[in-house]
């Protein structure tokens, strides 16, 4: 079975990597990809964890602080693949650790990164499967954890139909922790065994709720020029499809409340020009953030700032006074809904947050977020925001207060991976 997953990945490989090329998407550390890393490597059986993207990322702050007090004397290797999920796992690493991307899973490239590095223990992030990756660890006694595992619509979908191909590698993962009962449900059906499997919760719930109160939010607002009277309206991790939804509401929203101000933060870098363009075909004058040096943007006419640099989100998030968290007016699944909460904001999303139906349902049980349907709903809701206070406050409170009640994952994790024993 390898030798076919090998050729066929290797035959994407040859088709993808000129389209990758042509994109631009090359980068200093994609040798690591290769299996190439660093000559005079000294981890001594370092911990490896896995974060594939941005939130992966993101996720596993609070994990990756409590592995360092748990194993102070174990030095830890952090891969991602995307370049923005990299630049943020940038934060993670300490002195003795090394960042790289997760090497291509094909058989001899991974078993010549698991010669150099050696790990004690892998660590994934959410649900992800690497057969060759996760069968050379197996072979080698290796530990896999699975944290914050989940298992959404679309990979259920898949992974049923071809359940007695993947049921050998889900077996080959030590132990699955888990976010919800349904995501354990379906782990189960797959022909993983149940006393693998534990639900801890969600790591995104662990927050740390005191960083939004040591922001100073107003140096935040006068980047963006704004007044006292001004409420800025951040929409967060929007997708192409969604600014054109978000700009004729916000059009509308300018008639009845004209010191409304908008910030877009495309969910991917590289969007931010094709949101500027549909922001000027709509006749406003699209601002990029980074751009702004002390001049004076709030006075163009119809300005809409756009977000164009990474890890700033949380940041324009903590000086919001409403924020629409995107990926969910189109097909996406959702993005993140618990940042903004923590930071006590009222929160819109739309009807597509199967990425996060839990988290959701529980948000919407709890009168903790808004979700719309469309366009028209969204003005209506944030049109409703806008002109009662009390309304939103009390919307932020509900959505803090949920994060206080279900935290706890990490320490859930750390005390379920003690139980491995660790080379």
């Amino acid at each position: 079975m390898f030798i076919i997953y090998d050729l066929v990945f290797f035959i994407f490989i040859l088709v993808y990597l000129p389209l990758y090329l042509l994109r631009g998407k090359f980068h200093r550390g994609f040798s690591s990809r290769l299996g190439l890393l660093p000559a005079n490597l000294n981890l001594d059986r370092p911990i490896w964890v896995h974060a594939v993207s941005v939130g992966e990322a993101v996720s596993i702050k609070g994990l990756v602080a409590q592995l360092r007090k748990a194993y102070p004397n174990k030095k830890l290797v952090i891969s991602t693949v995307t370049a923005t999920g990299n630049k943020i796992a940038q934060g993670l690493i300490g002195p003795g650790d090394l960042l790289i991307y997760l090497p291509l899973d094909v058989s001899f490239i991974v078993r010549h990164v698991l010669k150099r590095i050696n790990p004690s223990l892998f660590i994934i992030a959410e649900t992800e499967i690497w057969p060759n990756l996760i069968s050379q660890l197996y072979k080698q006694n290796i530990p896999i954890v699975t944290v914050n595992g989940r298992i959404s619509d679309s990979s259920y979908s898949g992974y049923s139909a071809i359940k007695y191909i993947i049921r050998p590698i889900l077996r080959k993962v030590s132990i699955f922790l888990l976010q919800s009962d349904t995501d354990a449900s379906r782990l189960e059906s797959l022909g993983v065994a149940k006393e693998k499997i534990q639900v801890t919760g969600n790591l995104k719930f662990d927050i740390n709720l005191n960083v939004g109160l040591e922001l100073n939010t107003s140096a935040y607002r006068q980047k963006l020029m704004l007044n006292a009277e001004d409420k800025l309206w951040v929409c967060g991790s929007t997708h192409a499809g969604e600014e054109k939804f978000i700009l004729e509401a916000y059009k509308k929203l300018l008639l009845v409340y004209p010191k409304l101000k908008l910030l877009l933060a495309p969910r991917h870098p590289e969007r931010c020009k094709d949101a500027a363009a549909v922001a000027s075909k709509m006749k406003f004058m699209p601002i990029f953030v980074s751009s702004i040096s002390g001049a004076c943007p709030a006075c163009i006419n119809n300005p809409v700032f756009i977000l164009d640099t990474i890890g700033q989100l949380f940041n324009y998030y903590a000086c919001a006074d409403i924020v629409f968290v995107g990926g969910s007016l189109i097909k996406k699944g959702g993005h993140n809904i618990l940042e903004p909460a923590s930071l006590k904001k009222p929160i819109i999303f739309g009807p597509y947050m199967f990425n996060f139906r839990d988290i959701t349902d529980l948000f919407m049980q709890n009168k903790a977020g808004i979700m719309v349907s469309n366009a028209q709903e969204l003005t209506l809701k944030v049109k409703e925001l806008l002109f009662n206070n009390l309304l939103a406050k009390d919307l932020g409170q509900r959505a803090y207060e949920l994060i206080l009640k279900n935290s706890g994952a990490t320490g859930k994790n750390i005390q379920a991976i003690k139980q491995l024993k660790l080379f």
